[in-house]
Formats: structure tokens, sequence, C-alpha cells
């Protein structure tokens, strides 16, 4: 069991987009070196990395052509030893994205599994026999969409893709095979992609990585259903596996689903954009919670983060992870005024569980509207170059030429830096390092801290919390609204001043065990008793 998650706080990063130090114009590993620093400073101590694998990059490196050697954009497989080797010096540890599902059409394997349906590889990938195949009305929806031509291919048939037809799914198998083309999850072809699975972990672990993220970790057997049972069967092997060789490892998953994912022996999962109660709570539009002008509904959320956490506490050393955004969603500073996202960011790092800054969230950067590049879709904004100072190029590159770099630079003027916010106190910066100092600072509040709620009705504000651990109780009230509103709820003792506050000074009177706060217009405190 890795201990260390216990009090991991992790720090997303992007590589290309995150510090260039050899003035191409993208962000690589030896960047990452230089700013471990302010990495530290804001109080992180583990880092999750983006896909850093060979790759052709159709899908900014969620399709990997060769998963033993690291993208020549952002350097060598001894460049990330190094980085690995800087990181532990600090006493903190590193995760890597692992894509197990699928990987590039230019991945070796593919090419040669495309070729003959003999060999060792042919089975490596999903293929039908013939091309009419793929129309078999004995077929899901979901199947015929996904089979796809590979022209100049040597064998018959079509392939099954995941995201993207440039990503052809990796062959673990089918719950229920139907068609003779559909391996079962125990058939050699299927193991085989399963322990070449474990061996890509081991040889990165080996290097001394701490773990993985898993990308769709939910998606490796197909026609799983809904609780995706042949794939948590593969992942609690591979957690047998990690147990006898690799104890400190952690794997954290893109699942969704806490619990199904901790069930097979994740040790956290991510609670963020398929989780639609969530999304509604912290998204901006009309119905968020999170949003002054909208008319939000908190219960949903109440109600499906207890039952998560509930599950949580049922596997020790596990976590659900609620990160401040992500590569995949829009950032969440879109059309909020500085205090809303220091509303949400007082949020993110008051729950239980692993907390997730994504580069950037901490200085308030913005989404920009942007095209597409290298299959990012409407995410493409939320991925641009971190603006370190007022230096060409926000810091973030020395290139001359700003066509070079991976994306635009905000052309704000008034963008944020680490620079500017660095020496202003109220900047949101300097709130995001005192509440990662609180947390670590309040036992309570950290990671393995409980979690009550205490006020979540239906389209009403606030929402009111309760973190606590052995004799110690933090009350947590959060209006994101903007109307002033009341809530009352039962303690043992008196409430204290707020230890941490955002806006105007919430005021509470008592009558016998009830504490009667009166909650200003887009606030935030916690209370002890």
């Amino acid at each position: 069991m890795p201990k260390w998650l216990s009090n991991a706080l992790f720090y997303e990063i992007y590589p290309q987009s995150f510090y260039d130090s050899n003035g191409d114009g993208i962000g690589d590993l030896n960047g990452i070196r230089k700013k471990l620093d302010y990495i530290q400073s804001l109080g992180c101590n583990a880092l999750w990395l983006n896909p850093c694998f060979e790759s052709p990059f159709q899908d900014a490196g969620y399709d990997v052509s060769d998963y033993r050697k690291i993208a020549p954009r952002y350097g060598t497989n001894g460049d990330m030893k190094a980085l690995i080797d800087d990181v532990h010096a600090r006493g903190m540890h590193i995760l890597l994205d692992l894509v197990p599902g699928h990987t590039s059409i230019e991945h070796p394997w593919f090419k040669a599994s495309a070729q003959s349906d003999k060999g060792p590889l042919a089975g490596r990938y999903i293929w039908t026999n013939t091309k009419e195949e793929a129309d078999d009305p004995d077929l899901t929806a979901e199947n015929r969409e996904k089979l796809a031509d590979y022209p100049g291919a040597g064998r018959g048939g079509k392939y099954y893709f995941n995201y993207y037809d440039i990503q052809p799914a990796l062959n673990y198998g089918f719950a229920h095979p139907i068609k003779s083309w559909q391996s079962a999850t125990d058939s050699p072809e299927a193991l085989a992609t399963r322990e070449e699975l474990k061996n890509i972990m081991r040889f990165w672990l080996d290097m001394g990585a701490d773990g993985f993220r898993v990308d769709m970790a939910y998606s490796l057997v197909k026609n799983d259903g809904a609780g995706h049972e042949e794939t948590q069967k593969l992942w609690r092997d591979v957690r047998a596996m990690l147990d006898a060789e690799y104890p400190n490892a952690a794997i954290v998953s893109e699942w969704f689903n806490p619990s199904q994912s901790l069930a097979c022996g994740f040790h956290a999962d991510f609670y963020l954009q398929a989780n639609l109660s969530y999304m509604a709570l912290v998204m901006t539009g009309e119905d968020a919670f999170f949003n002054p002008a909208g008319d939000g509904n908190c219960a949903g959320f109440a109600e499906e983060y207890t039952e998560y956490l509930d599950t949580a506490s049922r596997f020790p050393g596990s976590y659900v992870s609620t990160p401040t955004g992500n590569h995949d969603v829009l950032r969440m500073s879109y059309g909020r005024s500085e205090r809303q996202i220091k509303l949400l960011h007082a949020f993110d790092m008051t729950l239980p569980g692993l907390p997730v800054i994504y580069y950037g969230d901490e200085i308030g950067m913005k989404y920009l509207e942007l095209e597409s590049k290298e299959g990012g879709l409407y995410r493409t904004g939320s991925r641009t170059p971190m603006q370190w100072d007022s230096t060409k190029n926000a810091g973030f590159s020395t290139a001359d030429d700003p066509a070079a770099l991976y994306l635009p630079i905000d052309p704000d003027e008034n963008r944020p830096t680490v620079e500017r916010e660095d020496g202003d106190p109220e900047s949101i910066l300097s709130n995001m390092r005192r509440l990662i100092q609180l947390r670590k600072n309040t036992p309570a509040l950290g990671n393995d801290g409980k979690f009550e709620i205490v006020y979540a009705e239906f389209c009403e504000y606030p929402l009111v919390y309760k973190r606590y651990k052995e004799n110690s109780r933090y009350y947590i009230v959060v209006n994101p609204g903007a109307n002033p509103c009341t809530v009352s709820f039962d303690t043992c003792y008196a409430l204290k001043e707020p230890i941490y506050e955002i806006g105007d000074t919430m005021t509470v009177t008592r009558d016998g065990n009830t504490n009667t706060i009166s909650v200003t217009p887009e606030s935030f405190a916690i209370f002890t008793e």
C-alpha cells in the first residue's frame, strides 16, 4: 500500500505547454526539472505528467507508438530518469500517464498485426475476419461504429478502434464474445496483451516512476456491460502484480466511478467530467451551483459524493480525487471573476481524497477559443502555454517566432502570470498557497480526514459540510450565489471565528445547540467548534 498517498497533493503537467528549456517552442522534461522549485513552493509534492511517450501526436500523445521511449520533443529516456531522480531527491513522487487501451496506428505492433492474421502480433489488436462482418446485424451499434478500414492491410477485415480511428484498440478480449473474431478474455492473445501491459508498467517502475494515471481504465475489455466486471478482474490481476513487486506504486484511474475502480484495485479515481452531478456543481452555466447568476443544485453532488466516499472507506488507502480541472475540460476560470475562482479553489482544497491542481489553474489562467490542435477539439483552449512572467512568450519559451510555440500565448496584456501574482497577498496564487498550507497543517482537512454533508438542499444555498478527524471538527460554508442566505444546524459547541474566509464576514448566532449563520453573497468560511 503506497502510504505516501495519504499526504500527496498532485500537480498535473501538460508537458508540451509547461516550460520550454531549449527554445524550440515546445515544453519538455528538462523544462519541468527547472520548475520543480516553483511546484514545491505551491505546496505540491507529487506530479502527474500527461503522456510523454513516442507518438505521432494525432491525439496529443494519447496515441502511443512506443511505450518504452520518451517522445523526442520532450527529450530522452535519460532525461526522464534525471527528472525522476530530481523529484525523488526532493521527497516528491511522480505518476506517468499510461494509455493501455489503444495505441497509434503507427505503432510497430499494429503495422505487424495489419499485415497478417498469423504470427505473435496477429491478435494484439481486434480485427474482423472479413470487411463484410463489420456490418453484421448481430453486432452492437458501438461495435459496428468502432470498426474501420486500414488502407494497405495485408489481412482481410476491419480493425476496432477506441476514440479516434487512429487509435486501434488493443485486444484484452470480449466479456461476451459472439463472433469468431471476438477473443475471450482468457484467450492466449488477450492474456498476452495483459502481460505486455504489466511489462510496460515494470519498465517505468524499474526506472523509478511511482505509478501511473491510467487513461480510460474502464474500457479495456469490450462488450463488458455497465458493471465492467471483466475489466475489473483484469485490473485486480494487475494490482496483484503491483502489490507483489512494487508495493509503493500507485495507480489512479480515469474511470469516473469509484464504486467500480476502487473495488478492482485502483488507489484513487477521478471525480470529474463524466460525473454529471459534480460538473453541475462546478462548471459555469445557468444551472451550475458555482455560478452567481445560476439556480444551482448541490443535492445531487452531496448524495453521489457521499456514496463514493463510503466506497473508498471500504478499501483502506483508497481515495476519490477532485482536480481543479484537467486537459479535457474547459478551464474552471471560464466566465468567472477572481473571487469566484478563489471560491472554487477553496472548495476543491477542503474536500478529502487526492487533490490535483491542473497547471495554470493556481494563477487563474484563462480558457482560450482556439482551433483544434493534435486532436484537442474544444479542449485545445485549456492546453495553452504556462504564463510565467512578463518576458517574451510569457516566459514559457525563448523561441523568436511566436508561430513556433506549441499553442498561442494568451494575448491579453493583463493575463495572469506567476511573476505578477507571486508578490500579491490577495492574488489567486497566494490564496491557493494559503489553502494548501492550511490543508497540510490541519489533519482533519487532509486526504484522510472524514467528510459529512451538513446542509445540501435541492436548489438551495449554501452548501455546508463537515471535515473531522479524532476530536477536531471543521464546518465549511460555501455560498457561490449572488444573494445572501441563512443556514441553521446543530453542533455540540459554539462555533468560533472563521480560520479562513472569502468575501464579507458571516455572522453566527446560537440558540441552544443550534447555530444560525447569516451567509453573505459569494463567500466561503471554515469554522471550528
